[in-house]
């Protein structure tokens, strides 16, 4: 069994790779064997964390992605397929929200956070999707949110975007089945990186997010790796077109209430 769970012999490339889940999944990945290609806007952060990797005997490489130009990120998953003689997995991350009620969006902050959140998406499976049904095999691995299920006031165009990730995740699985290319998404719930940090120095709101929660508190970015890590493993043979919620239970018991005594 040990074996199955293994990314020994594989190249994964993950974007987002600079820092918060993204770094966290590279590594995690280093961590079972694989070759990591750690690819951002941010080519300085990638370098960083492909450098940790190196620092504890692991295998990894650097380079610059937007995944807003859709040419640059398949000719950037080309490159990488032709010097690895393949692409076996792709991990990514970046989303961007942009937190009002939907009565007071401007067109602008729609087509940034529907762009990026969407548009990118679908240049990754663009990109990585064609390479490998031509391989015979592969897994694509985007990330969704508890908000594709449930949201909140203020949440409701990024939430509509991570609705729309899983919509495109089952539609991709189906048509890239039969050439043996899996495509899920991993659900993060409150995870405390970089971009949370706003909330974290907000004592009353980040302990409300924690308390949302079976187990009261945020997540590490750690903890998006191993699920993130089986999903790209051969133990998920069997899995596509679905989504693995990682929240700590927030779904399971969104709308809590516990009456007195109980």
């Amino acid at each position: 069994m040990k074996s199955i769970f293994s990314l020994t012999g594989k190249t994964i490339a993950v974007i987002g790779a600079a820092s918060g889940i993204g770094s966290a999944v590279a590594r995690g990945c280093a961590d079972q064997g694989a070759h990591v290609v750690c690819l951002d806007l941010d080519v300085t952060g990638a370098q960083a964390t492909a450098e940790q990797i190196l620092a504890t005997a692991g295998s990894a490489s650097s380079a610059g992605v937007d995944i807003l130009d859709g040419k640059a990120t398949k000719a950037t998953l080309l490159e990488i397929h032709q010097e690895r003689g393949s692409l076996d997995g792709v991990a990514c991350t970046p989303a961007i929200n942009v937190r009002k009620p939907l009565l007071q969006y401007t067109d602008e902050e729609f087509d940034r956070v529907i762009g990026l959140n969407l548009k990118g998406g679908l240049h990754v499976f663009q990109g990585a999707g064609p390479l490998m049904a031509q391989q015979g095999g592969g897994s694509i691995v985007m990330f969704s949110s508890i908000r594709s299920l449930v949201v909140e006031p203020g949440q409701g165009i990024y939430a509509a975007t991570k609705g729309g990730i899983v919509q495109m995740v089952r539609a991709l699985a189906a048509e890239l089945g039969p050439s043996g290319v899996r495509v899920n998404a991993i659900g993060p719930g409150v995870v405390e990186t970089p971009l949370t940090e706003p909330i974290k120095a907000q004592p009353d709101w980040h302990r409300a997010y924690a308390q949302r929660n079976i187990f009261g508190r945020w997540a590490q970015p750690e903890e998006m790796a191993g699920p993130t890590a089986f999903l790209l493993s051969d133990a998920a043979s069997y899995v596509t077109g679905t989504i693995l919620y990682v929240d700590g239970g927030w779904t399971a018991i969104d709308g809590r209430f516990s009456p007195p005594g109980m």
